[in-house]
């Protein structure tokens, strides 16, 4: 049964992808850097529509350092796995499930492949030892000469009873994460600094990362110099969840949050996945904007057409885009 489950998953997966792909890039083959695509400017784009950004529901976006494997994440038909596409002889394959993955009934989300690429961290819902039944935890899986081997749970410190997920990694190996408290509604960013070997007991960051009504799945720059903190509840809203930057100083001080501005956020509140290209040059970000050329308001729409619009991208799912980072830094106040 657990076969037929899969199977039937995996060809509704094939019959969407293969109508979207049809409709968008009428089967065109990737290849190069970046899948080829003419990188954007200063004005957001969609990343590789149809493609990986298709009309399911997809987020979160983590390269390996070469830049030859993408891995994503995809929601569809109450399934949620994360999904890779490698660059075998210049050309990129169709996106699959990451192979670790072995029981779909879980959730893998949020992959964090770490600066050297001998890690891959994520949130799962699987069950061990260290974990319980339905627990949101962060998990890893390390590089082998063959791809990657068999994912642990990263256990304590980090690990509770509560909720913990979307992972990311700086270079010296200090792990930022979200953490839902045992019986607590909120969720929280923490840090965990990697001395000699263990992670050291995570510590709540303040109000300078920890601001706004809700803060979850915060991105930190490899360096540190500086997180990307999707936040509700601030004055400068743009009416949902909105992308904010906080700089670092090498005294671990912390700037007030940046709203990264109109063209990263939006009214929606499905922008609260942010990653940034192993080079450094671009953002991805997620967030689930309307086709401007549909407009419902102004129209009788026939079931058809209905049906039709919603094959696409920008069709109330959450999109994946990628925009120039050339902005960042330019928003680091005076004194940072």
């Amino acid at each position: 049964m657990y076969r037929i489950i899969i199977t039937l998953f995996t060809l509704c997966l094939i019959f969407v992808s293969c109508k979207t792909q049809e409709k968008y890039v009428e089967d065109k083959t990737y290849s190069g850097r970046y899948l080829g695509l003419t990188p954007p400017g200063s004005e957001p784009e969609l990343f590789a529509p149809g493609f990986i950004t298709t009309s399911l529901f997809t987020r979160d976006i983590a390269m390996m350092p070469d830049g030859n494997e993408i891995y994503f994440s995809v929601s569809a038909f109450n399934y949620n796995l994360i999904y890779c596409t490698k660059q075998v002889d210049g050309k990129w394959s169709e996106p699959v499930p990451a192979e670790f993955i072995k029981d779909f009934s879980y959730m893998y989300f949020e992959p964090f492949i770490t600066h050297d690429g001998s890690k891959m961290f994520f949130f799962s819902t699987m069950v061990d030892v260290d974990s319980i039944e339905g627990d949101q935890d962060i998990w890893v899986v390390d590089r082998t000469d063959d791809g990657w081997g068999e994912p642990y749970n990263l256990g304590a410190p980090i690990n509770t009873a509560g909720g913990e997920y979307f992972p990311s990694v700086t270079v010296d190996g200090t792990l930022y994460f979200t953490r839902q408290p045992d019986g607590d509604r909120n969720n929280y960013i923490f840090r965990s600094k990697f001395v000699n070997g263990r992670y050291s007991e995570p510590e709540k960051l303040g109000q300078e990362i920890n601001f706004g009504t809700a803060r979850y799945n915060a991105y930190v720059d490899k360096y540190e110099r500086f997180i990307i903190v999707p936040a509700v509840g601030l004055e400068d809203s743009y009416g949902g969840t909105d992308y904010y930057i906080v700089f670092h100083d090498e005294k671990d001080n912390w700037s007030n949050p940046i709203n990264l501005g109109s063209k990263i956020n939006t009214e929606s509140t499905r922008e609260y996945s942010a990653s940034i290209s192993p080079d450094g040059k671009y953002l991805f970000f997620m967030s689930a904007r309307s086709n401007p050329e549909i407009d419902f308001s102004k129209q009788r729409f026939t079931i058809n057409k209905l049906v039709e619009a919603s094959q696409g991208c920008m069709n109330g799912n959450p999109d994946i885009y990628w925009v120039s980072t050339n902005f960042l830094l330019k928003l680091k106040p005076g004194d940072f």
